[in-house]
């Protein structure tokens, strides 16, 4: 009985959490600190804390996976599944719900003009994002002149999981050289990356694998995610185009849970609710495995020097990633001048009165509701 109960309280909480979380992955770990610290007396703040450090060490959407450890650390592998699996059903279906109305109406005028308004907003909070992400990850002038690198890298073809692993292994390496350990410079697994298939053509299961190797690889905000969905299916396979991403983005941004749910949207716009549901297995399952794999050695992990070194180009090369998608997306998103000026002044309000972004996403779309109308 007392199992159940666990299970119960775990259900519940991240269902709520799934439903109401509005503001990103930032706002999502807050609202958790308040529900399972102090509210409920789960966790101390240092075993949050801790957890919350793993999150970082691991690839995919940082606060499903903190969801997920919590849900281990009250309920063991069973509370594992469901707490990650409460937090994400919820967003999948709200979602999910947004995608049947964009096939059945997006091309009507108020919908567009709803999305005219809104895609400025979003821009602007991708950029505070990369700002504030910037301000932590360049430490020094090494690691801001690899970022520079890794985004020009990226914008004459080098593939994005070569520049994220390249970044991460170069600052490794030079720090394995400080401490005298160069002898360990002759393992490097890239090649490994370097190999590609053929351009798949569109099916359920080349679907889910997609979304099963960007979950398994995706370090960094969620943001990142762009990046990769613009390479790939964008540029690469062609399965999108450059309109339906940006909007995929903005559904992804303006319902609650994480912001991976874009991967639902895409998958619903590509094979209806058979595609939402398998793009949305692919990109979390990996999030699952990885907590599980590295719930027993949090300790260790956070204290490990070698791979903060790794995660610190790692996360230099993820924002320049995200800076390329973004100039990418606002060519899209920026159309006049009343879009060029709502995205200063979202920029603006951000900034100075730390208003939260779902505001200004609601206020937008009204804005361009009004505006069609």
């Amino acid at each position: 009985m007392k199992n159940k109960s666990l299970y119960k309280d775990l259900v519940l909480l991240f269902l709520k959490l799934g439903t109401i979380a509005f503001g990103g992955p930032a706002a999502h770990i807050a609202m958790m600190e308040t529900e399972v610290v102090r509210a409920r007396n789960w966790l101390t703040h240092q075993e949050f804390l801790d957890l919350m450090g793993a999150t970082n060490l691991i690839p995919g959407p940082n606060s499903t996976e903190l969801a997920i450890h919590i849900g281990h650390r009250r309920a063991g592998w069973p509370g594992l599944i469901v707490a990650g699996v409460s937090f994400i059903v919820p967003a999948m279906l709200i979602v999910m719900t947004f995608a049947w109305l964009y096939v059945q109406y997006g091309k009507l005028p108020y919908i567009q003009g709803i999305l005219y308004g809104i895609k400025p907003v979003i821009m602007a909070v991708i950029v505070q994002a990369l700002w504030n992400l910037s301000r932590t990850a360049v430490k020094n002038w090494l690691l801001g002149l690899l970022g520079l690198v890794a985004s020009f890298a990226v914008v004459l073809g080098v593939h994005e999981l070569m520049a994220l692993f390249g970044a991460g292994f170069l600052v490794m390496c030079i720090r394995l050289m400080k401490r005298g350990q160069s002898r360990l410079l002759t393992f490097s697994p890239m090649p490994l990356l370097m190999v590609h298939g053929a351009m798949p053509s569109f099916g359920l299961w080349p679907l889910f694998f997609f979304f099963l190797k960007v979950g398994s690889v995706l370090f960094g905000s969620g943001y990142v995610l762009l990046a990769f969905l613009q390479a790939d299916l964008v540029e690469r396979y062609g399965w999108l185009t450059q309109q339906q991403l940006l909007d995929a983005i903005v559904v992804g941004q303006i319902t609650p849970g994480p912001v991976f749910t874009t991967a639902t949207f895409i998958g619903y716009l590509l094979g209806g609710v058979k595609g939402g549901v398998v793009a949305t297995i692919g990109i979390f399952l990996p999030a699952f495995v990885f907590v599980a794999l590295s719930a027993p050695f949090i300790r260790k992990m956070r204290e490990s020097e070698i791979m903060g070194a790794f995660l610190d180009g790692l996360n230099v090369a993820s924002l320049a990633l995200m800076a390329v998608v973004t100039f990418s997306l606002a060519k899209a998103a920026i159309v006049d001048i009343p879009t060029l000026l709502l995205v200063f002044l979202s920029g603006f309000l951000l900034i100075r009165t730390q208003i939260n972004s779902v505001w200004l996403i609601i206020l937008g779309g009204f804005w361009g509701f009004l505006s069609h109308v």
